[in-house]
């Protein structure tokens, strides 16, 4: 019996990366070689064959190419040269630019921004992932729809005609608005519901602790470590989408709640952030954050500014915070020798049972707190057992109709609660 294969999952994009550094771009500090090879990266996660790369330095854009008139002509030469159906930018594109040069070079055109929207849409797989992708989708396409015409009626697939089908985009800009609000609605629904589990983690006074850093450091891997979580691992970017929360037992016994969020990068997509921000807010919710970084990145540095410039545009960027420097195993013990040391620091790898346990020392020393007695009615169990919930339980001696409880407290847990407490503190 012979099997008929669909034309358009068995075409395989074959892309020409295209950098063009401008003025502009030198003045923001981002390194456009680091760009590109991250852009290389991002192309292989979406299945790209990548070809060939052309980098142009030009002052500004050129308004109907992006790329001066010399540099399209190269391109289509190159992509004759290649065989390649794709070239893929790595700075974001109009609808005018994306027409022109489809229209020029006969060539599939997807911009950075695309080509992650069209990666997180092949990841999505929760109802609140499904709907903030396809809401960024659609909040990128729809000031660009004159010019998706041939990325739409091409044949192929691939990347870019992912999410939201032909039947979606080729209906009028007012069936899209519609969309749009309606996938909004459906995303208030389920931020609801998420604010609604964190009310009662609030209530419940369990201890947070978000694994946050840039795409592949290794987080998932982490929490699956630590937690034996059954978590998707990969090593390709944005292998996680939808923030997973474990516990994790401490050495003391103390349980906490340890939560993996989506991987950040470079030049994030602005509507990316926007339809993903209930998720990443998890992190405000947190009493402390590991920053997982992969020391052995060439990109370090510069990826740990991404992390930092994000917390900081959540508002999360004055929480506690431990940096774990992750993948030891594969650095160069120069690679080592050159990360910072001291307080708030650690190297490691998530395969180092050893590891593993200083991560959970650390953790603790970082949630402990200072040492209070608490007098407490014997009839008053729901007191007692907020303690137990909410700091570590020391000892506990018996005084006539009260129970003494020394207790290791955190300043963060006890500016919540003390309120409930504030009266029962024995005064030294």
């Amino acid at each position: 019996m012979t099997t008929t294969h669909d034309t358009q999952t068995d075409i395989q994009d074959r892309a020409i990366l295209v950098s063009l550094v401008t003025d502009k771009i030198k003045r923001t500090g981002i390194d456009p070689e680091l760009s590109l090879q991250e852009l290389v990266q991002l192309a292989e996660t979406a299945g790209v064959e990548v070809l060939d790369v052309l980098r142009q330095n030009k002052e500004t854009p050129d308004s109907k190419w992006f790329i001066g008139k010399g540099k399209v002509e190269e391109l289509r030469m190159a992509a004759d040269g290649f065989g390649a159906n794709t070239a893929i930018f790595d700075q974001e594109l109009s609808g005018a630019q994306v027409r022109n040069l489809e229209e020029a070079l006969d060539l599939k055109i997807i911009d950075r921004t695309q080509l992650i929207l069209d990666i997180f849409a092949g990841r999505a797989k929760t109802r609140e992932g499904i709907i903030q992708v396809e809401l960024a989708q659609l909040s990128y396409l729809l000031p660009r729809l004159s010019g998706q015409g041939k990325n739409l009626s091409r044949l192929g697939g691939g990347i870019g005609t992912r999410g939201p089908g032909e039947s979606k985009l080729e209906t009028d800009r007012r069936h899209i608005r519609n969309r749009i609000d309606e996938l909004k609605r459906q995303l208030d629904e389920v931020v609801k519901t998420r604010e609604l589990h964190r009310e009662r983690r609030r209530k419940s006074g369990a201890v947070q602790v978000a694994l946050v850093g840039y795409t592949n450091a290794g987080k998932s891997t982490l929490l699956k470590q630590l937690t034996d979580a059954d978590v998707y691992i990969e090593n390709q970017l944005f292998a996680t989408l939808d923030p997973t929360s474990r516990v994790l037992q401490l050495l003391s016994g103390k349980e906490v709640v340890l939560t993996d969020t989506v991987g950040f990068i470079q030049n994030l997509p602005h509507d990316l952030v926007a339809s993903f921000r209930a998720t990443l807010e998890e992190v405000n919710e947190a009493n402390l954050v590991l920053h997982v970084v992969d020391a052995s990145s060439p990109m370090r540095e510069e990826q740990m500014e991404v992390v930092q410039a994000i917390l900081t545009d959540l508002g999360a960027a004055g929480k506690p915070q431990i940096t774990l420097f992750n993948k030891s195993d594969i650095c160069q013990p120069e690679q080592l020798e050159m990360l910072p040391a001291g307080p708030g620091y650690l190297k490691i790898s998530a395969f180092n049972p050893e590891d593993l346990t200083l991560i959970r020392e650390i953790i603790e020393d970082s949630l402990a707190g200072d040492t209070l007695t608490f007098r407490i009615p014997g009839d008053r169990g729901d007191l007692s057992s907020l303690l137990y919930r909410v700091g570590e339980v020391l000892e506990q001696q018996y005084d006539e109709n009260d129970v003494l409880y020394n207790v290791r407290l955190n300043k963060e847990d006890y500016e919540k609660w003390g309120y409930k407490l504030a009266e029962f503190v024995v005064q030294e």
